[in-house]
């Protein structure tokens, strides 16, 4: 144990006390898991809480009692291995010997002669739910707010038994959904219904009396009066379900992922039901992933996400935001409607749309109700609440219904024209408290707010498209955007539940002026001949949530000419403005179908004779990526490389094995040769030196 200190662990103690149970002839042993902080700091497993637990499990066993169950603290069962000391680890051994550690450790509730429960009453992920999946029963709260194994989203594979216990419990096609699947889906969780259905636990609870209600049916359990059945699991399907599995790994992430591929061997492994052969091999990989480059990568950006987003570097003090109690919104069209949907949602306060005509308004109110009723029948929403929404979300072509609006945002054509039409129409009819947000893409807020007599309370409030899955919110200061105004703005974004960083007013801002110059240089490889399959397969190593043209298509062609005309007129030595792009956007035709090639569009091109190999076209593309990064950090657009990383996971979905996208092209050596410097010090989101 002496060589696994964590000086810097926060120890999650296994306190023990012994409960009486009616029913029973002796008491039962309940273990707690609590690190002494509230809810916000989740118990997690480091060298020292997995030692603690060892002697609860002892200290329990020598007590003879009826059963032992293991529960958590309010709200938090447990989220798995203390991730903070993984790169504390010198060396494989030490790797490999913390691996073990905890199965030994989990594996006494397994083998225990005494009945085990866990009582899983709040979040388990990682080696929380691992540890759950040792225990013999499982009794789940129905307000438990998060269920994985999110490891291979890091770089890591459930190395606590998972691969092995989880396919051979629910059956393969189901464990490899929760192992791979979920985590490569932007960290997807399960809902504890979902997790029941699964058959993940046994049996699911009202959170109310949860503990109460876990002790009486464990009881039951123990005298017999309960009667667990699972389904017998398929071994048949196995081999088939994993080829497919490996498949699909193949066309999405074309080898860039290897703890996916490691978890896959490990699954397979877990057909045979040798626990102890499938356990080892888990110490193996853990411990030949704990020292890559994708899981320091995966570590960053999990603490961009759960830290840095949290904190938003450069927001003012939020004591200056105003109280939103009405919110208009001008336009009526998807996005318009998206946001007033999830105003209402987030805030519960009135939403107010308008547009040109009632038709418009009358399709933007359709889709807010539409989505609703959709959630109801889903079981996403009560009626209740549905009531409620329908009541707050209303619209008029008639703007004066924003006199007293609070806040105020524009979601209209991408025309700085119009859109300063649009403010100074509506200057004259809101409060002068009021904050006018602007949902630009890449147009300039201070121009934006020119004309203005209060251009101090014009701000950027660029959401990601669609609206409720990206989570990233790009607020923008204009050159006279005040204190309160930004404040107001983060406070709002906060109540949104969206992660909100602080941006320069600059063309594109963040994640359009890179995508913008990264799919620009692999466009311009096409206009000089190269073909557009090579073109677009040429980013695969790196293992994208999109290849480039899928990408081009889900923004629209027609809005990326749009942005990169912009570009163009700001960088013009640096985003070039593509005529065949032009063509494709006049024609109106997919350029993907089924991620094959339109043989059509192919044809509208007019292309020269000088092709790229798929080596080149990505190489190109990293050294535009690594030159506007270094350029975005000259200019002040963010306040640190962090900012652009966090920008990327959250607006973009690019993975976490790539830290976002400095790390990458640190990692890559294009951040020296293009710029002459890293971005990150070495062992920020790398191996150290």
């Amino acid at each position: 144990m002496s060589a696994l200190a964590a000086p810097n662990e926060v120890v999650t103690r296994a306190l023990l006390r012994q409960v009486n149970v009616p029913g029973l002839d002796r008491p039962a042993a309940l273990i707690t898991l609590d690190n002494g902080f509230d809810h916000t700091k989740p118990n997690t497993f480091g060298p020292g809480g997995l030692a603690s637990l060892d002697e609860a499990i002892t200290a329990a066993l020598a007590a003879d009692p009826a059963f032992i169950a293991v529960t958590g603290k309010p709200y938090i069962f447990c989220v798995g291995a203390d991730i903070v000391g993984l790169p504390q680890l010198a060396d494989r051994a030490q790797a490999l010997e913390i691996g073990r550690l905890g199965h030994r450790v989990f594996a006494r509730l397994k083998d225990s002669t005494v009945p085990t429960f866990a009582f899983v009453n709040g979040a388990a992920m990682g080696g929380g739910l691992e540890l759950a999946l040792h225990c013999h029963y499982r009794t789940l709260s129905g307000g438990a707010a998060a269920l994985a194994l999110p490891e291979v989203s890091l770089g890591l594979v459930p190395g606590w038994g998972g691969t092995q216990l989880l396919p051979n419990l629910i059956g393969i096609p189901a464990a490899t959904q929760v192992i791979i699947q979920n985590p490569l889906m932007q960290n997807k969780m399960l809902k504890p219904k979902q997790a029941a259905e699964l058959g993940i636990a046994d049996v699911l609870l009202e959170p109310a009396d949860f503990l109460e209600r876990s002790l009486e049916w464990a009881a039951g359990v123990v005298r017999g009066q309960v009667t667990v059945t699972r389904p017998e699991v398929d071994k048949d399907m196995w081999a088939g379900v994993l080829y497919f599995a490996r498949e699909t790994l193949n066309q999405r992430l074309h080898g860039a992922v290897p703890a996916a591929y490691k978890a896959l061997d490990l699954l397979e492994t877990a057909k045979d039901g040798d626990f102890a052969a499938g356990t080892a091999a888990e110490d193996e990989a853990l411990a030949d992933l704990v020292f890559s480059e994708e899981l320091r990568s995966g570590l960053y950006a999990f603490d961009l996400v759960q830290r840095r987003a949290k904190r938003p570097a450069g927001a003012p003090d939020k004591g200056l935001a105003r109280t939103i109690t009405k919110v208009g919104i001008v336009g009526a069209g998807l996005m318009a409607s998206q946001l007033a949907l999830l105003f209402a949602r987030r805030l519960q306060v009135p939403v107010v749309m308008t547009d040109l005509d009632q038709s418009r308004v009358d399709k933007g109110v359709g889709y807010v109700h539409t989505q609703i009723e959709k959630a109801v029948t889903k079981g996403r929403m009560d009626k209740g609440t549905a009531a409620k929404l329908y009541g707050l979300v209303s619209g008029t072509v008639d703007k004066s219904a924003f006199a007293d609006a609070d806040f105020v945002i524009e979601a209209v054509f991408e025309d700085l024209g119009v859109k300063k039409q649009v403010w100074a129409e509506l200057e004259k009819i809101v409060s002068l408290e009021a904050v006018l947000a602007t949902n630009t893409s890449s147009l300039s807020i201070t121009e934006m707010a020119a004309e203005l007599e209060h251009p101090e309370r014009v701000v950027g409030f660029h959401f990601f498209n669609p609206v409720a899955v990206l989570p990233l919110l790009e607020i923008v200061r204009g050159e006279r955007t005040d204190d309160a105004t930004l404040a107001t703005a983060f406070a709002v974004g906060k109540q949104l539940k969206k992660s909100s960083v602080l941006v320069k007013d600059a063309p594109a801002f963040v994640v359009n002026r890179l995508l913008t110059r990264f799919l620009g240089t692999v466009f311009a490889a096409v206009d000089q001949g190269t073909s557009l399959d090579v073109a677009n397969t040429a980013l695969d190593p790196l293992g994208l949530p999109m290849r480039p043209l899928a990408l081009l298509q889900l923004v629209g062609p027609a809005v990326a000419y749009h942005v990169g005309g912009t570009l163009h007129t700001a960088y013009p030595d640096r985003f070039g403005v593509s005529e065949n792009l032009r063509r494709i956007a006049d024609s109106g035709r997919p350029i993907v179908v089924d991620d094959q090639i339109d043989e059509e569009v192919a044809k509208l091109l007019v292309v020269g004779d000088q092709p790229l190999t798929a080596e080149q076209v990505r190489q190109n593309a990293l050294d535009a990526l690594a030159q506007e990064v270094r350029l975005m950090l000259d200019e002040g657009v963010v306040a640190e490389a962090q900012d652009i990383d966090l920008c990327m996971i959250l607006g973009a979905g690019w993975p976490f094995h790539l830290g976002g996208v400095t790390p990458y092209l640190d990692r890559t050596g294009t951040s020296e040769r293009v710029t002459g410097q890293r971005f990150l010090p070495r062992g920020a989101a790398s191996l150290p030196a």
